[in-house]
């Protein structure tokens, strides 16, 4: 019978699992500065030699990015589910912006679903900060631009996302989330022409949606995030039968 030799783990390597690791479960973000080498060599409790060689591993797998004078930088591509022609076709075409709702109807309800299950303390707080930012939008709603409302609104799911504790749920988010905040921008406008009730019945939404999840009622955070959804599509294809409708008129009107 032959035996394999038994490898020595390095250091460098339980560095690089470790940042892996928060890179995967959304603690290290896309685009962010890693500490100063020193200040994070000391929490890891390992020399500086030992943490660069584990820096130039992930930098060879494409993890990290090194800037001359400038630190440690988690890749700004990490994550980005789409290219950006795609994302500019996605966004400027009416078939694929109902394709997205579609998208989004599967995965937010499974993200309020697990976030319902999983989050923690910390979770909360963050999401309860993201919907008291979103509440405040809708009450300044004179003040606020429909880019600010939309990024706040973004951001409260968003932050659903993290609470899920799913690194793939998390990672599809984040890699759509500038597809998401134009989605909504886009959306909103259209559907509070159409509605009157519309503003009030996104702020019961998210509210309802916002204490499923912090009261841990799972399959009730899932239907009311499907049924957000649901109503977003519902408005917007009264947009776009008006829109129709208001076309043909016109054209009947030059003939």
């Amino acid at each position: 019978m032959g035996f394999d030799q038994i490898r020595q783990r390095r250091l460098s390597d339980d560095i690089v699992e470790q940042l892996e690791g928060m890179i995967l479960e959304g603690t290290l973000k896309s685009g962010e500065r890693l500490p100063a080498e020193r200040a994070l060599a000391e929490q890891f409790g390992v020399s500086r030699p030992s943490l660069r060689e584990a820096i130039q591993k992930l930098a060879a797998k494409g993890l990290l990015v090194s800037r001359q004078g400038g630190g440690n930088y988690v890749v700004e591509s990490l994550g980005s589910t789409f290219s950006d022609p795609l994302l500019h076709l996605l966004e400027s075409n009416p078939e694929a912006q109902r394709d997205l709702l579609e998208f989004r109807h599967t995965l937010e309800a499974s993200c309020a679903y697990y976030a319902a299950l999983r989050a923690t303390d910390v979770d909360r707080e963050r999401l309860t900060a993201a919907f008291e930012e979103l509440q405040d939008c809708y009450a300044r709603h004179d003040e606020v631009s429909r880019a600010e409302e939309g990024a706040a609104d973004a951001e409260f799911h968003l932050a659903i996302a993290e609470a899920s504790h799913n690194a793939v749920l998390l990672h599809t988010i984040r890699g759509l989330f500038d597809l998401l905040k134009r989605n909504v921008v886009t959306n909103i406008g259209g559907m509070y022409k159409q509605r009157a009730e519309t503003r009030d019945m996104l702020i019961s939404q998210h509210r309802d949606l916002y204490q499923a999840i912090v009261e841990g009622h799972a399959e009730q955070a899932r239907e009311i995030s499907s049924r957000h959804i649901l109503y977003v599509q519902e408005v917007l294809e009264e947009v776009r039968q008006e829109v129709q409708r208001m076309a043909r008129a016109e054209r009947r009107k030059g003939m």
